[in-house]
């Protein structure tokens, strides 16, 4: 039969057993709460980044222009060989530049005239058809040759819905005009493609001024802008690359378009 020290030491090794096993318990605790603790934190700097991370940018779609150029506009019936252009003073507006307008008498509607624009993108060699518009051909001849167009800029390019790009504005932002409007010089079956030259305006009649635009591309428009002509094959693919350029969006959502990224100035605009 054990003695009173026996039971003594046998307790005091069963205690130094279960303490050693308890400290053992511990530490596998510890272990598994700071590998859980670690993995936790991978785990929520993994989510952050997912919810945080930048998405990857689309790529542009590429600017679809057509390549052929629009049929030759013509009137259902031919002018007169003379009519008569009825240039007013806009109310309440200064000409943008020291110019006067055109003698309305007598402006011939048969024939053509070579315009050529030397700009910093290269020449724009423009053809403008008096039978289509005399009284836009006989003001914009006449502007030419006071030096109107020459050291202005191209304000506004659209590349989605109708192309084109418009020029003729005085000043840089699209304002300003020769201080005179006409009547538009236009007919119901009249549409817009590729190469076509016509004149911008106001929501309002008779506001054609000095501002015009070079259709590069599709232009479904109602037929109340002036078409005056057309451009050269060489001076539209030099419009094409202005409109591939893009724009900055700073007429969007009306009129549309913006002002170009790629500047297009007119240095001189002369008649051949």
């Amino acid at each position: 039969m054990p003695s009173n020290e026996q039971r003594r030491q046998a307790a005091k090794r069963k205690l130094a057993r279960q303490l050693e096993r308890r400290a053992q318990r511990a530490k596998r605790r510890r272990v598994i709460g700071v590998g859980s603790a670690i993995g936790g934190t991978v785990l929520a700097v993994a989510l952050i980044f997912w919810v945080t991370r930048t998405p990857p940018e689309p790529e542009a779609k590429p600017l679809e222009i057509p390549t052929e150029l629009a049929k030759p506009a013509a009137r259902p019936s031919p002018l007169p060989q003379k009519v008569s252009c009825a240039y007013k003073p806009t109310e309440g507006e200064k000409a943008a530049k020291d110019v006067k307008a055109p003698e309305g008498k007598d402006v011939a509607a048969t024939g053509t005239v070579k315009v050529d624009i030397e700009a910093n993108i290269g020449k724009l060699p423009l053809t403008l058809d008096r039978s289509l518009a005399p009284c836009a051909v006989n003001s914009m001849v006449s502007l030419i040759k006071q030096g109107y167009y020459n050291d202005t800029s191209c304000h506004r390019i659209s590349t989605e819905g109708l192309q084109m790009l418009q020029c003729g504005a005085p000043n840089p932002d699209g304002s300003g005009g020769p201080g005179y409007a006409f009547g538009e010089e236009v007919w119901p079956e009249l549409t817009y493609g590729r190469g076509y030259l016509a004149m911008a305006k106001t929501a309002a009649p008779n506001s054609t001024g000095g501002q015009f635009f070079i259709v590069y591309g599709n232009a479904a428009l109602s037929p109340d802008y002036s078409v005056f002509g057309t451009i050269g094959e060489d001076g539209l693919k030099l419009v094409d690359e202005v409109a591939r350029a893009g724009h900055d969006g700073s007429f969007d959502p009306n009129p549309g378009g913006g002002k170009p990224k790629k500047e297009v100035k007119f240095t001189k605009v002369t008649v051949s």
